[in-house]
């Protein structure tokens, strides 16, 4: 049962990916006693051995942090009062929600919920969800009731990979609760960890909804200076030139144009369009946006290709180098990578494409895209396209790998504007 005194409780964090790991990490440095759970055998190895391929966590921390312990063995959740679910929630191919990782969760925790249990939701989701589709399933797996033997918060992530400086403990965090004192409880159990302070919002479908339309926000105002590159492209104009000089006026947002992909910025706006047509509603103005972003890698592939025929190169055959393939700079994750758009669209002009990219794994890269990355560059090639830019990239002087009046696209405006063809 779990206690008032919020330390006495033992806390359990399913999934311990990007999301998971640094958030049991957190409760594990205020001496909470954590149990780390994955169904990833070779992931609770690594963790167990002081190794975070997330690149999250340091191995200091793994190491010193000491009340976590990590397991893929199920039967140990039983120990726990207070359940922590940060698992995926991606799209299907359909571009629909996939809350399989979410129901398979569920279904755990429900075996092992008894009185007075809390269920605590981090994943993205669509308002409602939490009380529409997770309570039933653990309802019927536990034999219990929702708010009278078990109770459920919300309270959604907002880890940004690769970020060093905003962490869990200094981003402020959204909270919720099934009832008032849960809220309170709920609250409270992220006020010990968290320096920013919480947010408590009234309800849990606030609270998600809170998250979606974060993402779905950033999503659209991309969309919108990802449409101005392609108008500016037209009139022969450079558009961070014009982004610059706009951005001088105290209240314009400061967004880039390029490739919109990940877990999070590419995915969850679909999860709110996705209950919004189920309500009968169709939104126009968030998919517009998500049209415009999708299309982004056809069109730099195919701005390449023209700059490539300006310059008098044959395409068919011709070589082509692709640096970066993660869906963001200095960060593995290749989750929904936008960057296969332009291999892809490049392939099919019959170029040779080699990709380049210093912090995704081989292994994962060959079993989701199909891709062998290259270990280091060695060859000269006709065409160059910068796609993330990795702090790794300042270091290559990338012209040298570029035959005559070989052609460098700059997807990030993230190299010299001298030393390129053309940028974004």
């Amino acid at each position: 049962m779990t206690s008032h005194n919020i330390k006495e409780n033992k806390i359990a964090v399913i999934g311990l990916g990007y999301v998971g790991l640094p958030l049991a990490i957190e409760f594990g440095k205020h001496n909470f006693n954590v149990i780390g759970y994955d169904i990833n055998p070779s992931r609770i190895e690594g963790l167990r051995k002081g190794v975070d391929f997330t690149n999250e966590v340091s191995e200091n921390d793994l190491k010193r942090v000491k009340s976590i312990h990590y397991t893929f063995n199920e039967e140990e959740l039983s120990f726990a009062d207070i359940f922590i679910i940060t698992v995926p929630t991606p799209i299907d191919k359909f571009k629909k929600p996939d809350l399989g990782p979410l129901i398979g969760a569920s279904e755990l925790v429900g075996r092992y919920l008894s009185n007075g249990n809390i269920v605590i939701y981090e994943s993205t989701v669509f308002p409602g969800c939490t009380e529409e589709v997770c309570v039933p399933i653990l309802e019927q797996n536990s034999g219990l009731t929702f708010n009278i033997d078990f109770f459920c918060g919300y309270s959604p992530e907002r880890i940004n990979p690769g970020d060093k400086i905003r962490r869990v403990h200094n981003i402020v965090k959204v909270t919720s609760g099934s009832n008032e004192e849960i809220a309170e409880l709920i609250d409270k159990l992220y006020t010990t960890i968290v320096v920013a302070g919480t947010h408590k919002a009234s309800s849990i479908k606030v609270a998600e909804a809170a998250k979606i339309i974060e993402n779905t926000q950033r999503d659209l105002n991309i969309s919108f200076v990802n449409e101005l590159a392609l108008i500016f492209d037209k009139m022969n104009i450079d558009t961070l030139e014009v982004l610059e000089a706009a951005g001088t006026k105290w209240n314009f947002l400061p967004f880039r144009p390029g490739l919109v992909g990940g877990h999070c910025i590419g995915v969850d706006p679909f999860y709110l369009t996705h209950k919004a047509e189920s309500l009968g509603y169709h939104p126009e103005v968030i998919l517009s946006g998500r049209k415009i972003n999708d299309e982004m890698g056809v069109h730099i592939a195919n701005k390449v290709v023209k700059l490539m025929v300006k310059e008098g190169h044959r395409v068919k055959n011709a070589k082509a180098l692709v640096l970066g393939i993660t869906f963001k700079e200095n960060c593995p994750d290749i989750r929904n990578s936008k960057v296969i758009d332009v291999i892809n669209e490049l392939k099919e002009f019959g170029m040779s494409v080699d990709v380049f990219d210093p912090y995704a794994s081989p292994l994962e890269v060959k079993d989701e895209y199909g891709i062998r990355l290259m270990e280091k560059i060695e060859d000269k090639y006709d065409t160059i396209v910068l796609t993330v830019g990795h702090n790794e990239f300042k270091n290559i002087d990338i012209s040298a790998y570029g035959n005559s009046n070989a052609v460098i696209y700059d997807v990030k405006s993230f190299l010299p504007k001298s030393i390129v063809t053309d940028r974004l």
